[in-house]
């Protein structure tokens, strides 16, 4: 009965997760307030606190766990690939399938992270973002020096340039629409890798 309770309770605390996370994502995190989150999932504020200590628990555990997939992600992707265009490749696919998991986590790190770093409690937003960039220079700077990448390219600009076309997706995808993010991924990885111009 106990193991029932339980299970119950944590499928509560994450459907109030799933509502919290498509608030924050359609209309601010600071416009979201504790009892629209609560209305939205019929019950009252009080009820929310039973799961959960604050508005910010609730946007600090969906980033820690879209953060810390992704990061499992990369890191997977890093032992099992060697060659630079390779590892360039599958992190582009990967950063793709997680706009399919956690469409409204990634709108609320890119929306609301330079006002969640302000404060202790999210210091590990900017970590984590420095993280991914030298990952993403690392294999870019691997792959220039191997002779993989063009020798003219400048790796910051071209992270940044990876960076912003696939996570800007998130603002479009629409999961129920005829492109899965995988052949997104596909069609991104041709262009980024072949450019568009006919041969």
């Amino acid at each position: 009965m106990q193991r029932k309770t339980a299970n119950g309770s944590s499928a509560r605390r994450e459907e109030l997760l799933a509502i919290a996370a498509e608030m924050f994502a359609a209309q601010g995190f600071l416009a979201t307030t504790v009892r629209e989150i609560a209305d939205t999932a019929g019950i009252l504020s009080g009820s929310l606190y039973h799961h959960f200590d604050s508005k910010e628990s609730m946007v600090d555990e969906i980033l820690r766990d879209f953060l810390d997939s992704q990061q499992r992600a990369y890191n997977e992707v890093l032992r099992e690939h060697t060659d630079a265009r390779e590892v360039i490749i599958e992190l582009v696919r990967v950063s793709f399938r997680s706009i399919g998991s956690y469409q409204q986590a990634i709108a609320i790190f890119q929306n609301e992270s330079k006002y969640l770093s302000q404060f202790e409690r999210f210091s590990y937003l900017k970590q984590i973002s420095q993280s991914f960039e030298r990952t993403w220079l690392q294999v870019l700077q691997q792959g220039l020096k191997a002779g993989v990448f063009r020798a003219d390219l400048n790796p910051k600009l071209v992270y940044r340039f990876i960076r912003d076309t696939v996570w800007t997706t998130v603002h479009w995808y629409n999961p129920r629409g005829r492109l899965s993010t995988d052949t997104i991924a596909d069609q991104y990885i041709t262009i980024l890798c072949d450019g568009i111009i006919a041969r």
